[in-house]
This record gives structure tokens, sequence and C-alpha cells, in this order.
């Protein structure tokens, strides 16, 4: 999930497209073809801004269609359900391009985030489509910083193909050319397309693990190492890679905002669980302290009032003909013992009070801190005052596929430990 630690990071995504109802969906999508969207962060108004890298000329089922045509790629030995079509998302958080001053900058990075595709994919002419959407406004960074902030980032449509040499059979009459090169066709395969890679030392050597297997880099790793390198090489260096392993590989750009939110929510509403815990605390060491002084100043009143008076202590002792004043041993002991006493109640009741102030400033400090985050957490509470079924239905649908996305990777990453880096 997003970690908000400051940090910008790159993001290069790979999703099939396995049906041709997921092909339309996509173009639907990217293109902008829908009259109005059930995600409510897609402003229309500002739809103008969005940029295409490349166009497509017709649908994109009908340009696959035109490429075999042509001749430009080949679905020769593919099987009928095959995977034809690929998506690849690029991203980076929306902080990283509000910070960079905006729109002019993020149309800059995914120009030559462009050239990282066309590279990745192997050639332009294998690309239906490649646009940045300009029109997806972070509704997080919008409230908090009281003006329209979007989220830019880029979608590739291309069709997987990897190069494939035919070579001339047994049955060809010329039998010096069997075993050699017939024809080299660009095959539409996506299993060879993103076919996990062998890991190499420093020394270019392959990496072994410790039985002696060659340590295999997955093809999600590979394609993040190639769009981070390739933008570091461009000229932003502020960015780093996106993590290995992480789960926001896995989320689809919508999915990935929810959980990002969720993720949000969770963490300033454990904060203020938090804060009002502290504030309980000072709260209730503040009950204490004016109890303990209540009980002191109590006891105080109480020797006080058991105690002898200003004038009977006046009256103790004898004057003597010389001036002195002479006190009976009994009289002298009693005299000592109050003020013994009377000092030691005083030097408690000032600690006592030192005391209570420290815990009536500490109170202070968590009740505004308290306050602080329970400003920051009301529009998530209204937003579930007014729509507590919907939110939390919400919300609750993420999580759980978020579970089963991690339940169902959790078999495959044990078995690939030893394969990516």
């Amino acid at each position: 999930m997003a970690r908000n630690d400051g940090i910008d990071r790159t993001f290069a995504r790979n999703q099939d497209l396995p049906t041709l109802g997921d092909v339309a969906k996509v173009q639907e999508h990217n293109e902008r073809e829908k009259d109005s969207y059930s995600n409510q962060d897609i402003d229309t108004t500002q739809t103008y801004r969005n940029i295409h890298f490349k166009a497509p000329t017709d649908s994109y089922a009908a340009m696959f269609d035109q490429m075999i045509a042509d001749g430009v790629i080949s679905t020769r030995g593919l099987k009928a359900d095959a995977v034809k079509y690929g998506e690849l998302i690029f991203d980076v958080n929306s902080a990283y391009f509000h910070n960079h001053g905006g729109y002019e900058y993020a149309k800059q990075f995914y120009t030559d985030a462009y050239k990282a595709a066309v590279e990745i994919v192997g050639g332009e002419q294998y690309i239906l489509s490649a646009v940045m959407h300009a029109d997806e406004r972070n509704r997080a960074m919008s409230e908090a910083l009281g003006q329209d902030v979007y989220h830019y980032h880029l979608h590739v449509v291309y069709v997987p193909v990897v190069e494939k040499q035919i070579l001339w059979s047994k049955r060809c009459k010329d039998k010096s050319l069997v075993g050699t090169v017939k024809e080299t066709i660009m095959q539409v395969s996506r299993s060879k397309k993103w076919e996990s890679k062998v890991a190499l030392d420093e020394q270019g050597n392959p990496l072994l693990t410790s039985k002696g297997k060659k340590v295999l880099r997955t093809s999600y790793s590979v394609l993040q190492d190639d769009f981070f390198n390739y933008m570091k090489a461009a000229g932003y260096t502020d960015v780093e890679r996106g993590e290995r392993g992480s789960t926001e590989e896995h989320l689809t750009v919508t999915q990935f905002k929810v959980a990002q939110e969720q993720q949000r929510l969770e963490d300033v509403t454990a904060q203020i669980a938090q804060t009002e815990q502290a504030l309980d605390t000072a709260q209730a060491a503040v009950e204490k302290k004016q109890k303990e002084l209540q009980s002191l100043q109590k006891q105080t009143k109480e020797q006080r009032t058991a105690a002898m008076t200003v004038q009977e202590i006046r009256s103790l002792g004898k004057k003597t003909i010389t001036g002195n004043i002479t006190l009976t041993p009994s009289e002298c002991s009693m005299l000592k013992d109050y003020a013994v006493n009377g000092i030691l109640a005083k030097a408690e009741n000032s600690r006592l009070e030192e005391k209570l102030q420290s815990a009536q400033k500490s109170a202070a400090v968590w009740k505004q801190r308290y306050e602080s985050l329970k400003e920051q957490a009301q529009p998530y509470l209204e937003a579930i005052k007014l729509a507590p079924e919907k939110v939390r239905a919400f919300i609750d649908a993420i999580l759980t596929r978020t579970r089963q996305t991690r339940q169902h990777d959790q078999p495959s990453r044990r078995k690939s430990q030893d394969m990516e880096l």
C-alpha cells in the first residue's frame, strides 16, 4: 500500500485483457467514450487536457485485425483462448507532479515514459493507443489543499509479440534449405513476451540458489526495473523504484487509489484512538494529583486545627531575669515536632502542586492533538454518517478483494522466493 513516507516512486503495471469484452471496457475508459462514469473522480470538464501520444485509428479490435492483414503481426499457432492484448499503466504519486508544477511537468514526464513504453513493447507499431489521463482528481489531496489536484498517469494498450524464426522443414524439395530460416514473423505471444529472465551478477554470470538452481527475475520485476532505469537515465533522478512484491503492483488504478484512502483513514483513526488514550491517561493523572493535593490539604487543616494556636505557642516558656526564654523539656520537644511537621507538610504541598501543573499542561497538549486529528478525520466520519451502508460495503469489498489477492498470491510467492531479486 501507499506508505505516505514522502518518497516519490515510479510504478509500472501490466495487465492482461483476456476477452474482447475486457478490451472494449478498457477502450471506453481510456478513450473517454462514455457520457458519464461511475468513478466520481473523473472530471469530464478537464478531459480535453488528456494527451494522446498515439491515438487509435479505429477500435482496438479492428486495429488488431488490420495488423494481421498487413502482416505486422502473426497469430500462427495461437490458441483460441490465448491473451492477445495487454495494457501497461505507468504512474507516480500525485504529490510528485504537484510539487514539480503540475500539468506541464506531467506532460514532459509521460512524453519520456511513452518512449520507455515503445522500447518495452518492442516498437511503436505494436501499440494501439497511448494516452495520458489528466482528468482524474485526487480527492484526498484536493480536500487537504483546498484546490483541485489531478492524478496524472499513462495508459498504453499494446499487442504482446516476440520474434520467431520459421525454418524450412524436411518436406522442402531443396534439401540444402532444410533447417535454415524460411521467414521471420512477429508472433503474438503473451507468455513468451513476459517470461522470467535469469538474474545476473556484476560480472554477468547467472546467480544461483543454495541448491545450484538459477535465480529468475519475474517479468513484473523486470518491468519495474526497466521503467525505473529508463526514467532515471532520462534525468528523473528524484524518484525511486516501486517496491518489489508490493500489492500496489497487482491493483488497478481505481483499486489502488481506494486502498490508499482506506489506509489513510485507518492511520488517522488509529492516531485519534492513541491520542484519546493518552488524553484519558493525562486527565486521570490530573485527577489523581488533585485528589492527593486535596487529601494533603485536608490533613494539613486537621493538623492545624489540632495544633496549638499561635498564642499558645507564644506563651510557651518562662522569661528569665536576663531576658532569655527557658522551656521545659516537654515544651521543647513538642515545639520541635510541630516545626518539623509544618516544614514537611509545606514541602509535600509544593511538590504536589508542581506535579498537578505539569499534568494539566500535558493534558492540554494531548487535547489539542486530539482536536486536530478529529478535524482531519471529520470528512470520513461524516461520510459514514451520511451513507454508512454504502461506505462500509464499498470499503469491505475493496478489503475482501485485497485479501483474496494476497491469499491467492501466497503459494506462488513461496515458490518464487528463489526466483526474484
